[in-house]
């Protein structure tokens, strides 16, 4: 595993032989604020911080060290999520539910607003890959086809990577193809790399994200709901249409939806809408502006419609439009 990440981000040194407090600031500003403070107050830190790093895809891709043990803590609400992977010394964890020490080749997924706090050792080295909430929920919607009521949250499980050769061979594929030049590549060569990666996390890492696999393999006739929302996604659908289609109860779906997606039916078929939506705008010749296509789906007050737009996938229907016709 140190073979295969010793040269990460070799091309982005920000800092080499830094203070720990200066490496500290910076990353504060581009991947997660946090507070910092040695671990040992009475003695001065040393100058053996560094850190590698670079924006790819709408990542934020970092090999960090700050040479000294010291105490992370985390309390600020961010809207990113981290995966952290430990490459040299010790990183020991403290949720507030249990603690975590993670050695070389562990990996853990931290939640966006999650409060944590950490210690890393003096040798402790760790490749962290900021993921913002807004692609996570992208992905999530694709996959599963609504996001969970409290959003997306993973366990705060480490895996082995070890186990997960896969895993690592995108992660050293990712990290090359962010370094192999100063000039990061057009859009639609890093896109992929960054819909993989969010994919095989959500495959990798437990969650509670629920899957269609999950779905047909425990309830055929909820897919069958799924199948007809999805048929007549324009429609203004009811549940007590869902209910006949499904012959079953008006209590039935809503318990159904809690079950599998912990949300209302009238939410799920709203996360639904806009996700066929914004395919339309990102990909659809047919739709000429943002307006039409919202009214096409039945979004009569556009103010609310662009704010839930925003609020689900990070940017305006109008900035998805405008990619497309750039494009």
């Amino acid at each position: 595993m140190q073979t295969m990440l010793s040269n990460v981000l070799i091309n982005s040194v920000i800092f080499a032989q830094a203070d720990p407090l200066e490496v500290s600031e910076y990353f504060k500003r581009h991947v997660g604020h946090h507070m910092l403070e040695p671990a040992d107050r009475v003695r001065s830190l040393t100058q053996a911080a560094y850190l590698n790093y670079r924006d790819f895809a709408g990542l934020g891709l970092s090999l960090i060290r700050y040479g000294d043990q010291v105490n992370i803590r985390c309390s600020e609400p961010r809207e990113i999520y981290h995966f952290q992977l430990v490459v040299r010394g010790e990183c020991c964890w403290r949720f507030q539910d249990k603690h975590i020490r993670m050695l070389p080749g562990q990996a853990l997924m931290v939640n966006a607003y999650e409060q944590v706090s950490l210690t890393y050792s003096a040798d402790c080295e760790k490749v962290i890959i900021a993921v913002p909430q807004a692609l996570i929920n992208e992905i999530c919607l694709d996959q599963a086809g609504s996001l969970p009521r409290e959003g997306v949250m993973f366990s705060s499980d480490i895996i082995n990577l070890s186990e997960s050769t896969c895993l690592m061979k995108l992660l050293d594929a990712l990290l090359t193809e962010a370094d192999g030049s100063e000039l990061l590549g057009p859009e639609h060569v890093e896109r992929p790399y960054r819909e993989i990666l969010i994919r095989k996390l959500l495959q990798q890492f437990s969650s509670n994200v629920a899957s269609e696999r999950d779905l047909h393999a425990n309830d055929c006739s909820f897919s069958s709901l799924l199948a007809y929302i999805e048929a007549n996604i324009r429609a203004d659908l009811s549940i007590e249409e869902l209910a006949q289609v499904g012959n079953v109860s008006t209590r039935t779906v809503y318990n159904l939806f809690a079950k599998y997606f912990s949300v209302t039916p009238k939410l799920f078929i709203k996360q639904a809408k806009l996700q066929s939506l914004r395919k339309e705008l990102a990909g659809g010749k047919a739709i000429r502006n943002v307006t039409e296509g919202a009214l096409n789906y039945g979004f009569t007050h556009l103010g609310r419609f662009s704010s839930d737009y925003r609020k689900m996938f990070g940017e305006l229907p109008s900035e998805t439009l405008q990619r497309r016709r750039q494009s």
